[in-house]
């Protein structure tokens, strides 16, 4: 009988948690039903390619402050074992006389097409949440950064049509990485 230590299923764990946390994400209600969220896992290869994004954004960045916080959350994401994906598309939901979005019609929305409907962040919100929870209820470190999706925007890995994104960095150390930090 060969005994098994926790950091040789460790990834195996996480990645099961991410695809649970996944599956939340898209069976979190959506408004009227209709679904254009975009959700995926970022491993290894990918992470360091945000990494990468994030680091090299962060020198552009003319807001210093958002420039540090770049730089010190690539730093994290760096040791993440995983990176949850979740972003939304932007498609009104046809409402009549909805306005929540601040103008008076979907109709008149779509006249600016990259400006938010307030059901699609909405939705996206939910599902964050939806997904958070789980890595929460499996004790998988996390946290939800909008400078992942700054980065995920940017090299578009959810596609063109993705205007909003988040990313979900899961760990499973002694530590949160990602709030245990400089």
């Amino acid at each position: 009988m060969a005994i098994i230590f926790e950091e040789n299923l460790r990834t195996a764990g996480i990645e099961n948690v991410a695809a649970k946390m996944m599956l939340a994400a898209r069976t979190a209600p959506k408004g009227r039903g209709t679904d254009n969220l975009v959700i995926a896992l970022a491993k290894k290869d990918d992470i360091k390619n945000i990494v990468h994004e994030m680091q090299r954004l962060s020198q552009l960045s003319a807001e210093p402050i958002m420039a540090q916080t770049l730089v010190r959350d690539a730093a994290n994401v760096a040791l993440a074992d995983a990176v949850v994906l979740l972003g939304t598309k932007i498609a009104p939901l046809g409402l009549p006389e909805c306005g929540i979005c601040g103008f008076a019609t979907c109709q008149e929305k779509n006249q600016h097409p990259n400006f938010p409907c307030a059901f699609n962040t909405g939705d996206l919100g939910i599902a964050i949440g939806a997904a958070a929870s789980i890595a929460m209820d499996h004790r998988v470190d996390n946290r939800i950064m909008r400078s992942i999706g700054k980065a995920v925007l940017s090299l578009q890995l959810l596609g063109a049509d993705v205007k909003i994104c988040y990313g979900i960095p899961l760990s499973a150390t002694g530590k949160n990485l990602f709030f245990d930090r400089k």
